[in-house]
């Protein structure tokens, strides 16, 4: 996609001024800079905001590389790289996407959880289904601590995960 630029906005310019899309970012400060995740909070706000990742296999591990077809991908800083240095994707987990999000002037915990559950489901027309917590709705939960680490998460209610065993 080519840049925001001040004589030719382009895509970017388009969807930070309209109203009506809700606009994905990956919030992993290598994909999209802090900087701007901050502009497109400000222009957006969380109702149009959505928080997205595009992680690749070594999500949540300590996987310093991994093998992408031909090709050894490293794993550096949260984020893939192909051998010529190329961004390949990220190892970005949404929880830390929150946590990224929540760091940011003006964005709270509140906002950034929005930008990560109800916005997308809304986006998907799946807001009676999922991003919500509400009598009927799937009741795909995560549990969090303060820092956002994931002690649990259910996956239609039933426990899909747990950090103690």
């Amino acid at each position: 996609m080519r840049p925001l630029a001040q004589r030719e906005p382009g895509v970017i310019g388009a969807l930070l001024q309209s109203d009506e899309v809700t606009v994905s970012v990956i919030a992993d400060g290598v994909h999209v800079h802090p900087a701007c995740l901050s502009l497109v909070f400000r222009a957006k706000g969380a109702e149009w905001t959505a928080l997205v990742t595009d992680a690749m296999p070594p999500v949540g591990t300590d996987a310093a590389s991994f093998r992408l077809g031909d090709a050894e991908v490293a794993v550096r800083d949260g984020a893939c790289y192909l051998p010529d240095g190329t961004l390949a994707g990220s190892a970005l987990s949404m929880n830390r996407a929150v946590r990224l999000m929540s760091t940011l002037p003006g964005v709270s915990l509140l906002d950034a959880v929005r930008m990560a559950t109800a916005t997308p489901a809304r986006a998907l027309g799946l807001q009676d289904e999922v991003g919500v917590l509400r009598p009927g709705a799937r009741a795909d939960i995560a549990v969090c601590d303060r820092e956002l680490n994931v002690w649990k998460a259910f996956v239609g209610g039933e426990l899909a995960y747990d950090a103690g065993g």
